[in-house]
């Protein structure tokens, strides 16, 4: 017991390490969470690194056999308890403690299969994107938050996936380019890269800030070990809307939009203010 305990100590740094390495946004966000909940957000975010380079980034390879051998060794470790890759042991750990429903996982993995399929989108297609890709990591995120709170996951579940859905939105303008140039994609249903106004531009960003609008009562309802994580999260990437809203379209289609360390820091602060004095 000893040593499966240092196991699953182990499987659980590494998809810390996965997300120190890959996202310092979101490593920014869940270092102020309570740290009873950390490690839970981890191994979330860790299964969604590994489908998300199999699809981003492993070109030279049979990626949908990646992705389909990765879908049923998550399965598999669901229903053993058990895994010999560190981040789905991890992940198990975690889906099985906070009663993680397996029709998330498997509408995360059918949108992760949709990248492989799809270079642009329409309105049917795009929701149904969104929804796999980061409405229901929302609410795998809001299970580990609410531990075990059936009735106050159902009452904040809508606003979890509007900010899902606000942060995947916000991403795939920060990556237009990347996201045309090196992998084809475009998800915004009637946008073209090639042919982005600024009209079109504030458009998107206004469909995303209503998201956002809908999405701040749940954060301010959400139990307080975790509300200060999300709020942060929330206001840096509302941050960074507003950054890309300002930036001529050329700029967006020339390069990846951040938010520099002096930023972060001033909004860490201003979070920190709030929460301390009762304010969020």
């Amino acid at each position: 017991m000893i040593m499966r305990a240092l196991y699953d100590q182990a499987a659980m740094r590494s998809s810390e390490q996965l997300t120190r390495l890959y996202s310092t946004s979101f490593t920014w966000g869940i270092r102020v969470l309570h740290p009873e909940l950390r490690q839970p957000i981890y191994s979330i975010y860790g299964l969604v690194r590994l489908a998300d380079e199999i699809v981003d980034t492993f070109f030279d390879a049979d990626q949908a056999r990646l992705l389909q051998e990765l879908e049923e060794a998550t399965y598999q470790a669901l229903d053993r308890g058990l895994s010999v890759n560190p981040v789905l042991q991890a992940f198990q750990l975690t889906a099985r403690r906070f009663d993680i429903e397996r029709s998330l996982v498997e509408a995360f993995f059918h949108s992760m299969r949709m990248d492989l399929k799809y270079r642009e989108h329409d309105g049917e297609s795009y929701a149904k994107y969104i929804y796999g890709s980061a409405e229901v990591v929302g609410l795998m995120c809001l299970r580990v938050f609410c531990q075990g709170d059936g009735r106050l996951y159902d009452e904040l579940a809508p606003m979890a996936r509007r900010l899902g859905a606000a942060f995947q939105k916000v991403n795939f303008l920060r990556d237009l380019r990347s996201d045309y140039v090196e992998r084809g994609r475009m998800y915004f249903p009637g946008v073209r890269f090639d042919q982005l106004s600024q009209s079109a531009l504030h458009r998107l960003a206004a469909e995303i800030e209503e998201d956002f609008q809908q999405a701040l009562p749940g954060i301010r309802r959400l139990p307080r070990a975790a509300r200060q994580g999300v709020y942060l999260a929330y206001r840096y990437f509302r941050a960074l809307l507003e950054k890309i809203r300002k930036s001529p379209p050329q700029r967006v289609q020339q390069e990846r939009i951040r938010i520099n360390n002096t930023s972060k820091l001033l909004l860490w602060a201003h979070v920190y203010i709030r929460h301390a004095t009762g304010l969020l």
